[in-house]
């Protein structure tokens, strides 16, 4: 977070990796399920519909994940639409993560209250005052968790959700074509 030597690609392709095959592949028929709702969802014109969140908790939800994936020249997670990936990924593979958002939720509140008493809730406080209390919560489950997600719904194929106008591809260079044409060389005018 904030001001390193790490670069976002860096950071993006490395929490990615970190992701954990195993848990994805246990897990896949039911996060490719929630991300095609979420896709179905943000290509309708209607507004997306919460299912989990209330719109405060997204709200504050999305905040940290606008932290985590910025808009800081170019679109992150807010545009690409993660908070809507998050929300059905809590209504659907999962489900035991509830609880964690919701007690996380009310402790950053908890502490948003001692940084800046005067301030309602997270979205509300200065970029600066937001990253100084999601350092001090950076090594929770909770932030952890936010994280995961972040990046989850930042980086999946848009056909599963998030991702929206192929942003996190964009940002790590990833181009989306899934047929390629082999390289022809001089070994092809041989066949002829």
């Amino acid at each position: 977070m904030g001001g390193g030597d790490i670069s976002r690609r860096l950071f993006l392709t490395g929490s990615a990796a970190g992701l954990g095959a195993g848990w994805t592949l246990a897990r896949l028929s039911e996060v490719i399920a929630a991300g095609q709702h979420v896709h179905k969802m943000l290509q309708s014109d209607a507004v997306p519909k919460l299912e989990f969140f209330t719109t405060q908790q997204a709200r504050e939800v999305e905040a940290v994940a606008a932290q985590i994936i910025p808009s800081d020249g170019t679109p992150g997670a807010r545009e690409a639409g993660v908070i809507y990936f998050i929300d059905r990924a809590l209504s659907t593979f999962d489900k035991d993560r509830q609880s964690l958002y919701v007690k996380g939720i009310q402790r950053l509140r908890s502490r948003e209250r001692k940084l800046a008493p005067q301030s309602e809730k997270f979205s509300d406080l200065s970029h600066d005052q937001q990253i100084n209390l999601l350092k001090q919560i950076e090594k929770t489950a909770f932030f952890e968790q936010v994280r995961v997600h972040t990046v989850m719904g930042f980086l999946a194929n848009p056909e599963y959700g998030g991702n929206h106008d192929l942003i996190g591809w964009k940002a790590i260079g990833f181009e989306d074509r899934f047929l390629y044409k082999p390289p022809f060389g001089y070994y092809d005018a041989e066949g002829k």
